[in-house]
């Protein structure tokens, strides 16, 4: 196998390959990063795009970065102008050798100025020059985002470094950290990660919650203290990953909002699903640790730390569904009259969230095991969720939305009321009255709307005279 055997780089006959591609063809593995660094990268990301009938896109006018994209919208190509008066020069201002190879389009040959190929064969992460961290701060974090992606063995050296500048980790642009966060995530070593970057005193910077985590202890229920149980958390969502079958990895290898696979998004819900315990900790006086109500808190209290980081709106509710539901699918498997109705009410529920609800659900089971916490416990536990999800796939090609019998100005003409939080309430009602079959048409929802607003009515005249 050749790089120039891909169909849009055997068509281009200058410049230099650099970035992810290199790695992922000196590993052996396919890539659609196609990365060029040129001098004159305007000029030549114009004729790339006339060449291709591509999509000209300006990304950085300060530091000349461009992007073609191609007329079928998944292949493009990004192209920067060179930094400094060579390749070479350029490369040795880069973060990591593993990212200093190129590839010389003409020629047709690597350069490799600071042995990046070898750490590569070595599976070794060592930077380049401690001042590259001092310029941009982010390639703190990107190293770990590499120790997470590849596993490779920082050297000492560069932990020096990342000790030296983790203080400039909030430097950059919260969407800078966010994207960097997000690979991290994806990588197949995320949770040891997470233990590297707490020894190296960054855990707590960039998730102020870790503080609190850590002031929870083990108990009856749970081996490890809070941190330590939502990170063996992050590990067993990693673990059931790898052992998936295809229908249920293709699904979260979709890549659905805020331009991740899902299964990113959900070891972050697994590294977040237990925030709200720390505001919810009680002790009992037979010394048993309750964290009553903690999943709705957790999900209220995540939204504004994600909302600094930049996540989008459908990447918070995706993240807040998982933290408020995390208990849920247990909870549906130990009833005791466990039946298809009560499982496709869960399902109609979760909708597209099910199988990451259960996994989920199954690795926070995993990531407890407390001295009360028999195998038999754990085993019924797992079996249940097993046969939840079995349920699901074997259901799911033929489930048909919930019809929408009103929508919120119908609710407000019926019942005369104007945009509030009743109207609110009011919608969510409706729905769950939809989940249980109490409506089932358009009149049963007209009577349901009238008698829950007539309640609230009633319930307020009570309140006001009390």
């Amino acid at each position: 196998m050749n790089i120039k055997d891909d169909f849009i780089l055997k068509e281009i006959n200058e410049g230099y390959l650099v970035g992810g591609i290199i790695r992922d063809f000196l590993t052996g593995k396919s890539s659609v990063d196609r990365d060029i660094a040129i001098k004159g990268a305007e000029e030549f990301a114009h004729k790339i795009a006339e060449k291709f009938a591509g999509t000209f896109i300006t990304l950085d006018s300060v530091n000349k970065i461009y992007r073609v994209v191609l007329p079928d919208k998944t292949n493009f190509l990004d192209i920067s102008e060179i930094e400094g008066n060579s390749i070479e020069e350029d490369l040795k201002r880069r973060d990591f050798t593993i990212n200093a190879i190129a590839y010389d389009l003409k020629n047709d040959k690597f350069i490799d100025t600071t042995g990046g190929i070898n750490d590569l064969e070595n599976k070794v992460l060592r930077h380049i020059s401690g001042k590259n961290f001092e310029e941009d701060p982010l390639r703190v974090l990107r190293g770990f985002r590499f120790f997470s992606t590849t596993g490779f063995k920082m050297t000492k050296e560069l932990e020096r470094e990342i000790k030296k500048y983790a203080h400039l980790i909030h430097n950059p642009a919260p969407e800078r950290i966010n994207y960097e966060l997000m690979k991290l995530f994806g990588g197949q070593y995320a949770a040891e990660t997470l233990i590297k970057m707490d020894e190296f005193g960054i855990l707590e910077v960039l998730f102020p919650f870790v503080k609190e985590m850590k002031q929870v202890p083990p108990n009856t229920h749970h081996h490890l203290d809070l941190l330590h149980h939502v990170i063996e958390t992050v590990n067993q969502i990693e673990i059931q990953y790898e052992n998936l079958g295809e229908e249920v990895k293709e699904h979260l290898q979709k890549v659905d909002f805020g331009g991740f696979p899902r299964i990113n998004h959900l070891k972050l819900a697994g590294f977040m699903h237990d925030i709200g315990k720390f505001s919810c900790w009680t002790i009992e006086e037979n010394g048993r640790h309750r964290f009553i109500q903690h999943a709705d808190v957790g999900a209220e209290l995540a939204v504004p730390y994600l909302k600094k980081m930049k996540f989008s709106k459908k990447q918070i509710e995706y993240i807040t569904n998982m933290i408020k539901n995390h208990i849920y699918p247990s909870n549906v498997i130990s009833s005791p009259d466990l039946s298809d109705k009560i499982m496709m009410r869960y399902i109609r529920k979760m909708e597209d969230n099910v199988i990451d609800n259960i996994i989920l659900a199954k690795a926070d089971r995993l990531s407890a095991r407390g001295i009360e916490v028999t195998e038999e416990m754990v085993e019924n536990n797992l079996n249940g969720l097993d046969r939840l999800l079995k349920f699901y796939l074997e259901k799911k090609e033929t489930l048909k939305p919930l019809p929408k019998l009103l929508d919120g100005k119908e609710i407000m003409d019926i019942i005369g009321i104007q945009p509030s939080p009743e109207l609110g309430k009011i919608i969510e009602a409706l729905k769950e009255a939809q989940l249980n079959g109490e409506v089932v048409s358009k009149d049963d929802a007209v009577k349901f709307i009238r008698g829950v607003h007539e309640s609230s009515l009633i319930h307020s005249g009570i309140q006001r005279n009390a």
